[in-house]
């Protein structure tokens, strides 16, 4: 189950993710203060298997919540109006996020007791790192 994804984690590390922003078409200075932005990412578990998702920086605050395999609708950090849908997939979190014909996925998965989001726009492939919180 999603458990193990429960807690606050701190992003310790991002690779190659203005790369990922551009594929999936965000301006110029949504891209600048995204690359310093470092955002906490707060998982919780609800009543009736509901799982609350919420990325939180200085920035911006954002949050989802959602069952798994049920599509819903998201505004993005960065204003997308997408599609989603997030599944429990070989103990991956999978979030696929679509809109005006276009899809991007977003893989989390525990590895060595960090948190790696893997974002993931055609061939391009950012990944975040974090860690948990005590």
């Amino acid at each position: 189950m999603a458990d193990k994804f429960v807690g606050t984690w701190k992003m310790i590390s991002s690779e190659n993710f203005d790369d990922y922003m551009k594929a999936i078409g965000v301006g110029f200075a949504t891209r600048q203060v995204g690359n310093r932005t470092k955002p906490n990412l707060i998982v919780s578990l609800e009543d009736q298997g509901t799982i609350c998702m919420k990325s939180q920086s200085t920035f911006k605050t954002t949050e989802v919540k959602f069952k798994l395999n049920e599509p819903f609708e998201e505004t993005t950090a960065d204003d997308r109006k997408t599609t989603t849908v997030i599944t429990l997939d070989n103990g991956k979190l999978v979030q696929k996020q679509s809109w005006d014909g276009k899809e991007t996925s977003i893989e989390r998965e525990i590895s060595d007791g960090k948190l790696i989001a893997k974002c993931i726009m055609g061939d391009v492939v950012a990944v975040r790192t974090y860690v948990k919180e005590a």
